[in-house]
């Protein structure tokens, strides 16, 4: 591949990042837990390994977890209930090829060793598929419940990515509020590849320079698409005065679809309801705006389960996730072309 076409393309940084992210192209995920709870924050967890699996056999991309420490009743959701890395843990040994993402980790509420240690340790159970979600975080109830500050959260989510960064290497040296490592310990293990992908969610406190630079790729939050286009383009733009590979740009979309396959589109909350067809209509304008990936969140979906993910399979994913832009044709076309 020549140096001008592979400037446009995403860094390959590992499998689960490859797997997703390809410029130009919208890739579909599920958010994790895989089931409707729309009447109480806590999800019934039923059959939800199953429910991972057969979403990698119809072919979605990506599973993503939270990180929800206590079930704040003001917030109304407890996400998946269990520890993400736990969770992870489990999930890489039970599949093959699906991305497994955390959107995303609250970095000021855990120390950044066990960060880096953790997520490295998934990398590599995995074969390389961790694509991390990092965040600042939102529910100040949480922060007294763990003796951390909530308005001093910016700081340390810089001070914790700093800190992640330089574990990934051999015998990294860093000094600050995580602590002080001066090259003689090496933490292990170390990534399946060089590194493991780092995407910052929203603003996490900082500058939108500092996130364009320092992480790699943005996960944004649901919006009408034409506001989402501008969204997109000030980040490419930013992304832009530091490096001349672009990143890529995610979001989630609750959805409820209707039995009915061309039922118009309606707002719900942070999503849509609509039958199958206009959602692909929505999900190519999304395309067309410039977002790579979009996790579904079924939690408000009417449908059953298994029900909605076989139509979607069928009827959503051949239109985003066809050979053409495999991931393992995108490795062919590389190998081909040098």
């Amino acid at each position: 591949m020549s140096t001008e076409s592979n400037a446009l393309n995403f860094a390959k940084i590992n499998n689960g990042f490859r797997n997703v992210f390809n410029n130009g192209h919208l890739s579909i995920g599920l958010v994790v837990p895989i089931e409707s709870y729309p009447y109480g924050p806590v999800p019934t967890m039923q059959d939800h390994i199953q429910r991972v699996k057969l979403a990698e056999d119809l072919g979605f991309k990506a599973v993503w977890i939270r990180d929800v420490l206590f079930n704040v009743p003001t917030f109304g959701d407890a996400g998946q209930v269990y520890d993400p890395f736990v969770y992870l843990g489990v999930l890489a040994g039970l599949t093959k090829k699906i991305t497994l993402g955390v959107a995303s980790l609250v970095l000021p509420q855990r120390h950044a060793a066990q960060v880096a240690k953790a997520a490295a340790s998934i990398d590599v159970l995995s074969d390389g598929r961790l694509v991390l979600g990092v965040a600042s975080g939102d529910r100040p109830e949480e922060y007294p419940a763990i003796n951390r500050g909530f308005d001093d959260r910016g700081e340390r989510f810089r001070e914790s990515v700093e800190y992640i960064k330089r574990m990934m290497q051999g015998y990294g040296q860093i000094k600050n509020s995580f602590g002080h490592v001066n090259g003689t310990l090496d933490l292990l293990p170390k990534p399946h590849g060089e590194r493991f992908p780092m995407m910052i969610t929203g603003g996490s406190q900082q500058s939108p320079n500092w996130g364009a630079q320092h992480l790699d790729g943005l996960i944004t939050y649901p919006r009408s698409p034409k506001i989402q286009a501008h969204v997109v383009d000030s980040y490419r733009a930013k992304v832009n005065t530091f490096s001349k590979r672009p990143k890529p740009i995610m979001q989630p979309l609750y959805i409820d679809i209707d039995a009915n396959d061309n039922s118009p589109v309606s707002p719900i909350h942070l999503g849509v309801r609509c039958g199958v067809n206009r959602l692909l209509d929505y999900l190519l304008v999304l395309r067309d705006s410039g977002v790579n990936h979009v996790a579904l969140n079924l939690r408000f979906n009417r449908t059953p389960v298994e029900e909605t993910l076989q139509k979607l399979s069928e009827m959503v994913l051949p239109h985003f996730h066809s050979d053409e832009f495999s991931h393992q044709a995108i490795l062919q076309k590389e190998e081909i072309n040098g």
